[in-house]
């Protein structure tokens, strides 16, 4: 059975855990989308141009700096949204406890 948060803090770090679970999946499949990517257009180059194992090589060898680009781009985004997120929901409970 699962438990309903009751306090505050257990629905914060519900929200919180929810936050990074979406950011862990999209990550995820971001890196799993530019890997495909680089595997599908690879094997494509090297098809087209008969030079079988090097564009594919290059391609996720290519794939690896930029994937890791995307995640950290993507993780900063979106842990300044949760900051801003967090900090506007402080000073909503700050001003109806006046």
């Amino acid at each position: 059975m699962i438990k309903e948060p009751t306090g505050k803090t257990d629905q914060k770090q519900r929200n919180f855990n929810l936050a990074m679970a979406a950011l862990v999946s999209q990550v995820g499949c971001l890196t799993l989308i530019i890997i495909l990517a680089a595997l599908f257009g690879g094997l494509y180059l090297d098809n087209r141009f008969g030079s079988r194992p090097w564009f594919t090589l290059g391609l996720l060898i290519g794939s690896i700096p930029v994937s890791l680009g995307v995640m950290l781009y993507v993780s900063r985004a979106a842990i300044r949204k949760i900051k801003t997120q967090a900090a506007a929901q402080e000073e909503q409970e700050v001003g109806s406890q006046k």
